[in-house]
Order: C-alpha cells, then sequence, then structure tokens
C-alpha cells in the first residue's frame, strides 16, 4: 500500500501541470507557440535576399573584406548556440527598452538562431547599409510619430536592399505592392519606380504604419497589418472572439504572418547582440554623406559618368528609383542622389552633361521599359545572360538588374527569369500575323495580378472581322500633352474620364509626359 501511494505523489505533480495547462486560457498559451518551425524554409527566403544585397556595387567591390570576417568563432558559437539558457535572452531583450513589445518564445528563439546564421556571412553588408539608411529612416520615423526601432522592419522585408522584389511583387526597402504604393502617391511607371527611392519609400511606409496603428492602437497588430492587410487582421480579430493583440489572434493569422513579429524581434536582437555571438563586423567603403541635386532636363547615367568620374554603378545604386539608365526629368523634376564630393563637379557640367544626354538618348533610341508587358523565361540547358537577352531584345546588364543578379552570376536550368519586352517588341507581337488571315493572335493577353504586374498567359484566337462586317469607325482625336497638364484636366476638356483614356491609350497608370501624344476619342 506504501508503495502505491508512493507512486501516486511522484505522478501527481506533473497531471497538475498538465492539467493547468490545458484549461489555461488560449490567449495565454499563444505566448509559447511550440510550431516546430521549418528553419530551412525560412532560412532559404531570407538567404536569397541576403545573397542578392551581396551583389550590389559595393559589395562587390569589398568582397575581400566579407571573406575576412567570415571567423570561425562564429561558427563556433553557433554550433554552441542550444547551450544559452532563455534567460540570457530575456534579459537582453529586455535591456532594449522599446515601445513594440519584445516577446520572448520558442519561435522568436528559432529565429535569433536562422539570423545568427545568416548574419555570420552577411554582417559586413548589414551594418555598412544600416549606417547609410538608419539615419533617414529614424529621422522619417520619427516625424510622423512611429517608434524609431519600427526601422529594423527592413532587415525583414528587403535585408536593406532597395532593389529588392518578392515573387509576388513587392519592391523596395519597404516591399511596397503596385496598389499600396499608388495609394501613398509613390510614382510607378514605365522609367521611374518610386517604392525604390529609400527617401520616398520610407515616407510611405511611415504614413502608412501611423495609419495602421490609429486603426488597432497596437504596434504588433499594427505590424501584422503592414504584412498581411487590415483585412486579414480584422478576420484574425474576429474569429478570436475579439482579441486585440498580436499574440490572442496568433492562431488565426495566416502562416507567413505567424512569423512575421517572431522575425522582426529576431532581427532587432541581432542587429543590437551580434557581437554576443563572435560575430565581427568589418566594413563597405559606402558614401555615408550624399547630396542630392535637383534636375528639370533629361539625362543619361553613362554621361555622368563621363563627366564627374562616379562608376554608373555606383549611380544606379544611389539612385534605384530610375528603372533605366535615363532619368526623365523633362516631365518633372527629380532629384539625383550623389556621393557629396562630386555634387560641384556635376553643378559645374550641368549644362554639358544635359546637351551630351539628349543626344545619347537619340542615338541610342532609349526604349522605356513596358510597365505593363512582363514575362518569364524558364531556363534551358545551355543558355547564358547574353543568349536570353538577345533572344528577347533587351541587354543583358538590364536582365541581370531586373533579376537582382551581378556580373558574375550565372544561370541555372529551370531559374525563372523576368524579362522586361520593349515597347517596339510587345508592339509586334499585338499585331495580327497577316491582314488576310482568318483569326488575330491575341498573344498578350494580361492577368493583372494585386500587386499590379502582369504575366503573359497562354495565347488566345479570336475571329477576325471581315471588311463587310466591320462597324464603321469615328475619326480618332489626339492631344499633345502640355507642360503642367495632367489625365484628369486633359478628361476634362475632352468630356470624358481618366480611366478611359487610360483604356484607350492601353496605359497602366495615369502617368504622362509632356509632348506625349494621346488619344482622347
Amino acid at each position: 500500500m506504501s508503495v502505491m501511494l508512493h507512486c501516486f505523489k511522484r505522478l501527481l505533480l506533473p497531471l497538475c501541470v498538465l492539467v493547468a495547462f490545458v484549461l489555461q486560457p488560449a490567449e495565454g498559451r499563444a505566448q509559447q507557440p511550440d510550431n516546430n518551425i521549418d528553419t530551412n524554409f525560412y532560412m532559404a527566403i531570407d538567404a536569397a535576399n541576403y545573397d542578392s544585397l551581396l551583389n550590389n556595387f559595393y559589395m562587390q567591390q569589398f568582397r575581400r573584406s566579407a571573406q575576412r570576417h567570415q571567423n570561425r568563432r562564429a561558427s563556433l558559437m553557433y554550433a554552441d548556440f542550444d547551450n544559452i539558457p532563455d534567460s540570457v535572452f530575456v534579459r537582453r531583450l529586455q535591456s532594449l527598452h522599446t515601445v513594440v513589445p519584445l516577446t520572448y518564445n520558442s519561435e522568436v528563439r528559432a529565429y535569433i538562431k536562422v539570423y545568427v546564421r545568416i548574419m555570420s556571412h552577411r554582417l559586413d553588408a548589414m551594418l555598412s547599409l544600416s549606417e547609410y539608411y538608419f539615419p533617414m529612416f529614424e529621422e522619417t520615423l520619427d516625424r510622423y510619430k512611429v517608434p524609431e526601432e519600427l526601422k529594423y522592419l527592413t532587415i525583414v522585408e528587403s535585408a536593406l536592399n532597395p532593389q529588392a522584389t518578392s515573387r509576388a511583387g513587392a519592391a523596395g526597402l519597404w516591399q511596397f505592392i503596385y496598389g499600396t504604393g499608388k495609394h501613398y502617391e509613390l510614382e510607378i511607371s514605365s522609367l521611374v519606380d518610386e517604392r525604390r527611392d529609400p527617401y520616398k519609400s520610407t515616407v510611405a511606409a511611415a504614413r502608412y504604419l501611423r495609419t495602421l496603428y490609429d486603426m488597432y492602437g497596437d504596434w504588433q497588430l499594427a505590424m501584422a497589418a503592414y504584412n498581411c492587410g487590415p483585412g486579414n487582421v480584422n478576420k484574425a480579430i474576429a474569429r478570436s472572439g475579439g482579441k486585440h493583440t498580436f499574440w490572442g489572434i496568433y492562431p488565426y493569422l495566416p502562416r507567413e504572418t505567424r512569423g512575421y513579429i517572431p522575425k522582426y524581434i529576431g532581427a532587432t536582437y541581432i542587429m543590437n547582440y551580434y557581437h554576443e555571438h563572435g560575430l565581427v563586423a568589418g566594413h563597405y567603403d559606402i558614401p555615408v554623406r550624399t547630396d542630392t541635386v535637383h534636375l528639370h532636363r533629361d539625362i543619361h547615367l553613362g554621361v555622368v559618368e563621363r563627366f564627374t568620374g562616379i562608376p554608373r554603378e555606383q549611380l544606379r545604386q544611389l539612385n534605384p528609383q530610375f528603372r533605366t539608365d535615363v532619368v526623365p526629368a523633362s516631365s518633372r523634376t527629380y532629384a539625383l542622389c550623389l556621393p557629396a564630393g562630386k555634387t560641384s563637379l556635376f553643378l559645374a557640367n550641368e549644362d554639358t552633361i544635359c546637351k551630351v544626354s539628349k543626344d545619347t538618348i537619340s542615338k541610342n533610341a532609349v526604349v522605356p521599359l513596358s510597365s505593363g508587358t512582363i514575362v518569364y523565361h524558364k531556363v534551358r540547358k545551355g543558355e547564358t545572360f547574353n543568349s536570353v537577352a538577345k533572344k528577347y531584345g533587351v541587354s543583358p546588364s538590364n536582365l541581370r538588374r531586373w533579376n537582382g543578379k551581378g556580373r558574375k552570376s550565372t544561370l541555372k536550368v529551370g531559374q525563372r527569369l523576368k524579362v522586361y519586352l520593349p515597347a517596339s517588341v510587345a508592339k509586334e507581337e499585338e499585331e495580327p500575323a497577316a491582314k488576310d488571315t482568318t483569326t488575330v493572335v491575341d498573344s498578350l493577353t494580361m492577368a493583372a495580378d494585386s500587386t499590379g504586374n502582369n504575366e503573359v498567359k497562354a495565347t488566345q484566337t479570336k475571329p477576325a472581322q471581315t471588311k463587310a462586317s466591320q462597324p464603321k469607325t469615328q475619326q480618332a482625336v489626339y492631344h499633345t500633352v502640355k507642360k503642367g497638364e495632367h489625365l484628369s484636366m486633359i478628361a476634362k476638356k475632352y468630356g470624358t474620364t481618366p480611366q478611359k483614356l487610360m483604356k484607350l491609350n492601353n496605359l497602366k497608370s495615369d502617368v504622362i509626359r509632356v509632348g506625349q501624344k494621346l488619344r482622347v476619342k
């Protein structure tokens, strides 16, 4: 009997703990999610962003620095990671004193481990770029009353790479999709994509985050809505029974968003405590001090390189919002970012640069990228960037840039490449193969997704109309855009709407240029 009583006492305590856990409210249990994160899956996503970052101009120039600082101590500390007690991470996160709660749980720990591994090879790039971007992020976020620590969202979103583009079409440091970018007045056209403009996209992100906080009164919920949209957060709140905390609605959020806040906390931790894990930062010679000049005439970056000595790749890196080497400043004023020491040299040669740029653009017949004509090419055996570029009539350098690849990058069989068809190519493909054929090939039927990108779908055919059956059409009326005019003004002048003008002229946005010929009837 005494033996049985002794055994019962030994089993009583674990049984009570189990019952207490089962009866614990769901909100309390959500603080410790046990999801067994597939770290390899998230590692692949993050590593792709960071590897793309390492292909930029500065990283290529100073790659030896990166190799020098990949030290053995970091890999030893990573192997030792599992021996660090939770109390150490809790204490370090609490000492940061941020407005956004830095909750610690098993999922946050898993992401910290992911970042320790990623950062062991890419810390130089991250810290050097943070010196360049973070002061501007902090000033802008503070102006819109957004906590400065939300600057670490850019590490989660883009790895501080302004050229980052997601598979869903989100672009830039803050990863705006097309619709949200347009809503916050970012220009997205065939020549300019201000989602990639570091300053303007940060202003838009600060405004958006502030709006989301005003909706929920909670920064973690605002960040979750930034990732998956307010609609998904509202549905999660309703399904949770009206809970208004991230961990309270955690089980009802999309999978990616469930990991979004833990990733943010992991990024915040590693950017402040990397040295505690044996990581040693090097330095890339990025021109932290820059200045801007305001342009009122078109210029070509190749001409700027010729007269100032600034490498074209560096100009592209400092001005990622321009989708080609042409800055179309004749239609509106644009700011060009230059290293601070080169501003006076540019201004001294500005007239010459603009004159030579005009001739260069004319001679090269620069064709703007078509904002609506994107195709995806699947790489076959033996293909190179040069052969694929030749097939589509584009330059190899543009093909590399669209896909975030450096000069030394190679292609893999089965890889998908994004290609922007030049307007001339798109026009040829849209025209009928022959006037007397019985069908007209509509090979550029577009499927617009939620991000504003268009992808070429399968070829469709439709019967061609004979001359006898063709309806009589009224004579087309055209309007040449003058300085100061915008689409709404022109639509009002001709008694129509901007939407009809966009459809009539096959425009993907309401951006128009001086001298552009628009069909109005």
